[in-house]
């Protein structure tokens, strides 16, 4: 498993797997702060990680300097973190979380080193959530869509809400992971929140409350999600105050609301 480093070894079956990869394919981050949201409320614990060294092209996705507790100056480097959780009451439903950056490198063997692990651990379903810039009003509920590997998925996804997606044209990592699911015979499935593409702030938490919502229906676990309902309530109301001074922008947001109600009616 190239470039893998085990902290703990745990002998526990994790039938689920949840991903999501920061960087293009996480528009406002709502993606990896969902799966980090769910780290910190279930809590879950990391055991592994995926060294970045032979996955990046670091001046492009530039390494981050900080100072730690003690004063000292550190690097931070993209982050490929696996997380684990066994709920004591049905450890039959375990989760296995991963948090990566999408590599700038060997997306194949990037992929493949997360599929072993997820193998390894008996993973019989991968789900990964994404996030896209889209011409969408903050208004309305976020848009969300999606594909899956089944028929039977599929229909499930569809009655959970998810619309199939079309989508056409440059790809993410996403793609080349469903990709080696479908060599392996692993049943996926990834779901997409449209962000609105006007609102310049980071994070999103209401894209971030869809994704899970909609997780929340097709894979077993619970977490509190107030925080995230609260926190969504005060971005719309930030980004409603911004736009109600910007007329061009308040009258593009209405014509967005326009067509998102006549979709939704069809």
């Amino acid at each position: 498993m190239s470039g893998l480093v085990i902290h703990e070894h745990q002998d526990v079956k994790l039938p689920t797997m949840v991903v999501a990869f920061a960087g293009w394919p996480d528009a406002a981050e709502a993606a990896t702060r969902a799966i980090r949201y769910m780290v910190r409320k279930l809590p879950a614990h990391r055991f592994a990680e995926i060294d970045p060294e032979k996955y990046y092209d670091f001046t492009i996705v530039r390494p981050q300097s900080r100072i730690n507790g003690k004063g000292e100056r550190i690097i931070k480097w993209p982050c490929n973190e696996f997380y684990s959780y066994v709920p004591e009451r049905n450890p039959q439903n375990g989760l296995l979380l991963y948090v990566g950056t999408e590599p700038n490198l060997k997306w194949k063997s990037y992929t493949k080193t997360i599929m072993d692990l997820a193998k390894a651990k008996g993973v019989e379903l991968i789900v990964s959530l994404g996030a896209l810039l889209d011409a969408v009003p903050h208004t309305r509920d976020v848009r969300v869509t999606g594909r899956a590997s089944s028929e039977g998925l599929t229909k499930k996804s569809q009655w959970l809400g998810i619309r199939n997606s079309g989508y056409q044209g440059p790809t993410s990592i996403h793609t080349a992971l469903a990709d080696i699911c479908n060599q392996e015979n692993m049943p996926q499935a990834n779901i997409w929140a449209h962000c609105p593409h006007y609102v310049q702030t980071s994070p999103n938490p209401i894209a971030s409350y869809a994704l899970l919502q909609r997780l929340k229906r097709l894979v077993e676990f619970n977490i509190d999600m107030s925080e995230l309902q609260l926190s969504g309530k005060a971005f719309t109301s930030e980004v409603t105050r911004a736009i109600s001074k910007q007329p061009d922008v308040n009258s593009y947001v209405t014509k967005l609301e326009g067509q998102y109600d006549k979709d939704l009616s069809q």
